[in-house]
């Protein structure tokens, strides 16, 4: 593990896949596969948090390509966190809650961008930051700092629909919310004010606590490392 995590071009692989299904992704989320463009692609968290995603593992590739020898991946390892996080929670708010919503058609699930957007991106970037970062220096305010990701998804949200004068009547491509209430949970006229500030409430939470179990992770492979480090000196 160790040898595979330091390595050059077992990264250069990996990164250069993501980027190329992420490719792949983005396009099909502005609509190209449909021979459409899908105005309302910049209001989703689904491709907020895949955009950021993609644009910082560019830069690890790019960052990769660059350097001469074997070493860990050290792009902006606080920005990856909340990336990391944010990313994981698209994966698991889509899977529980939204890939069976009842206003949603089914076969939107298995179009190619919807399967890379929620299930195969996001995977991988786990996959990524588990491989290749070094572990160990996650500290406990990481969880709580990365819950401003949503948090400001949300106050985005919401500023939108302001700016269009909270007009419920245009829908979303897909037909399933309106445009300014892209996800049920957020929708006012759905599920009422309080139901919205309970939705937020109980998905900030859950962040948080997955922020925290990913901290855990951290502390947990870094040990392992020392360990193995250790005995390799001991070897020695």
């Amino acid at each position: 593990m160790k040898t595979i995590s330091k390595s050059r071009d077992a990264q250069i692989v990996f990164q250069s896949f993501y980027c190329a299904l992420a490719l792949i992704a983005v396009v099909g989320s502005v609509g190209f596969f449909n021979m459409t463009f899908e105005g309302d692609f910049y209001i989703f968290f689904t491709n907020i948090s895949n955009y950021l995603c993609v644009v910082i593992m560019f830069a690890e590739l790019i960052q990769t390509i660059r350097k001469k020898k074997d070493g860990y991946v050290t792009v902006s390892p606080g920005l990856r966190v909340i990336s990391l996080l944010g990313i994981v929670l698209t994966f698991l708010v889509f899977n529980i809650l939204l890939a069976g919503d009842a206003g949603r058609d089914p076969a939107l699930n298995y179009k190619v961008e919807c399967v890379l957007l929620h299930v195969v991106l996001p995977i991988m970037y786990t996959l990524d930051w588990l491989v290749f970062y070094e572990h160990g220096k996650m500290n406990w305010k990481m969880p709580l700092l990365s819950s401003l990701f949503p948090l400001a998804y949300v106050g985005y949200v919401f500023a939108h629909a302001a700016l269009m004068h909270f007009d419920s009547s245009i829908m979303n491509h897909t037909g399933t919310n309106p445009l300014i209430y892209p996800y049920f949970f957020l929708n006012p006229e759905r599920v009422g004010v309080q139901g919205v500030i309970k939705w937020v409430i109980i998905l900030l939470i859950f962040f948080i606590v997955l922020g925290f179990i990913f901290m855990l992770i951290d502390h947990v492979l870094g040990r392992k490392k020392s360990a193995e480090l250790k005995v390799a000196l001991t070897e020695e």
